[in-house]
């Protein structure tokens, strides 16, 4: 199997078990919560994107890794980082929340898109072994950033429901959800 080949089913298949995971656990506990409190908790996810700079650093990836992907994948991680470190730094001023929540997921989704096609046309499947220790971030975190971000960009155009239900030893109670 070349290594193209191995990199592909790779990526593919690192969807899957973020796809299951994501639909069996935390999409029906984020539907469960406060709107506000589920974007803070995807947002704090992906204030970790200044990782996708090492796309950049000499020593972890080869020198030959294409320079179309390596840069715009940095930056654009960078920024969708920064962006969602001030959705989660205004929680507390609700309109400059949720300007930062679209914000990061616009930005962070389209460079997630923007980076697979960078990728493509830059022969990346072929060059997958100069990625290297970045490669496991393209396989395993890249799915669950981009499947976080359609969660996040479902959530923000669902209605959520009018009550939202808590566990408090043995007895559920059921209140109205709160708003802001």
């Amino acid at each position: 199997m070349s290594a193209a080949s191995i990199f592909q089913l790779h990526l593919v298949l690192g969807y899957v078990p973020w796809l299951l995971c994501v639909g069996a656990y935390v999409l029906p506990w984020l539907k469960s919560i406060d709107r506000a409190e589920a974007q803070r908790v995807i947002a704090t996810l992906h204030s970790f994107r200044f990782f996708g700079l090492v796309f950049i650093l000499p020593g972890v990836v080869g020198p030959n890794l294409p320079g179309d992907f390596a840069i715009g994948a940095a930056y654009g991680d960078i920024a969708t980082g920064v962006l969602a470190m001030l959705a989660l730094s205004s929680f507390r001023i609700r309109p400059l929340f949720w300007l930062f929540v679209v914000a990061f997921n616009l930005v962070g989704a389209g460079d997630l898109v923007i980076d697979y096609y960078h990728g493509n046309q830059s022969g990346l499947p072929v060059l997958a072994g100069q990625l290297g220790a970045a490669y496991a971030i393209v396989i395993i975190y890249v799915p669950l950033l981009m499947i976080t971000h359609i969660v996040a960009l479902y959530l923000l155009v669902c209605r959520q429901p009018t009550t939202v239900q808590t566990l408090h030893g043995d007895l559920i109670t059921t209140w109205p959800a709160q708003t802001h």
